[in-house]
């Protein structure tokens, strides 16, 4: 005899509804994102991300406090000089904000810096571009990033993280890490970044967003097309193969079917990057009472991790 099969039994006390959940969110699974500005007196707000900030040096370091105290141990750094260029870039801003962190805060964190160029140029733009100003040359750009990913090793970063999606960064960073006495330090590459409309507050908060009297004047010649997901399948098999240890996805929820589909056909760790288009709606869905904005978050972090994320 076949019996009635109640779905609802298993649901009756949030004791069970705990022992069988089946992905299981911690804190030690988050990555804070930090913005450190060169420069500036006060931290200064982020239009749409509340309780974010563009920090200077001093109160980089209390906000790095305060996430430990929450239970926050990994950290991913943005570090915006004063300077601009169009090829020769100076690193060491970045790399002295690595140091201090390291030196205040030692083995107590995880370090992860993010690699690229858009906060260097004067257009805004993830690499060097040529004369005619139409172009991101791939050569020139994948130097400058491993010249880059190499300062930021030497400051103090466990992890360095390309976000240019130039074509072969992934192995000229790891032979310039390895070839200068830095095996050790990871990448964490962006490897299915896609060209995506959900960046906005994030290029306010880091100063990258193209701009200028150049002829390209978006980043669709390098990111991946939102279309075009086996775009980001090639990319990410390339990445590993050159070096890569820890592979993402950005954005995240607009992305779940790649997430879902790259993390059961290549094995590696998974990080998926919730973007501040992605952050700054659910923020301005609680402004106006629509959504219980704490519920909403965690409701979209674990929907990364089903979909095979292990960190975000």
């Amino acid at each position: 005899m076949m019996y009635p099969l109640s779905n609802r039994r298993i649901r009756s006390s949030p004791h069970l509804r705990k022992l069988t959940q089946e992905v299981n969110f911690n804190v030690g699974k988050l990555i804070q994102p930090l913005f450190v500005v060169e420069g500036i007196k006060e931290r200064q707000s982020i239009p749409g991300l509340t309780g974010v900030y563009r920090d200077n040096e001093t109160s980089l370091l209390k906000q790095v406090e305060k996430d430990l105290e929450n239970g926050v141990n990994s950290f991913l750094l943005f570090g915006v000089p004063a300077a601009k260029s169009e090829k020769d870039f100076n690193y060491d801003f970045t790399a002295n904000q690595l140091a201090s962190l390291k030196g205040r805060f030692g083995k107590d964190v995880f370090l992860s810096v993010d690699v690229c160029l858009c906060s260097y140029t004067t257009h805004g733009h993830c690499g060097i571009l040529n004369d005619a100003n139409d172009h991101v040359v791939n050569h020139l750009s994948v130097q400058a990033l491993a010249n880059a990913a190499l300062a930021y090793a030497q400051g103090g970063a466990d992890c360095v993280a390309p976000s240019d999606m130039m074509d072969h960064r992934i192995r000229a960073i790891r032979q310039t890490l390895d070839n200068h006495s830095k095996p050790e330090t990871l990448i964490m590459s962006y490897s299915a970044k896609f060209h995506s409309g959900f960046y906005g507050p994030f290029r306010a908060a880091a100063d990258s967003a193209p701009k200028g009297d150049v002829k390209i004047k978006d980043r669709a010649t390098y990111q991946i097309d939102p279309a075009h997901p086996s775009d980001a399948y090639r990319c990410s098999v390339r990445d590993m193969e050159e070096g890569a240890d820890i592979l993402m996805v950005k954005p995240g929820l607009p992305y779940l079917d790649v997430l879902a589909d790259l993390s059961k056909r290549i094995p590696l760790p998974w990080a998926v990057y919730e973007v501040s288009g992605e952050f700054a709606a659910i923020e301005l869905m609680q402004e106006k009472g629509l959504v219980d904005g704490k519920r909403a978050h965690l409701e979209s972090w674990t929907a990364f991790f089903r979909a095979g994320a292990e960190m975000v």
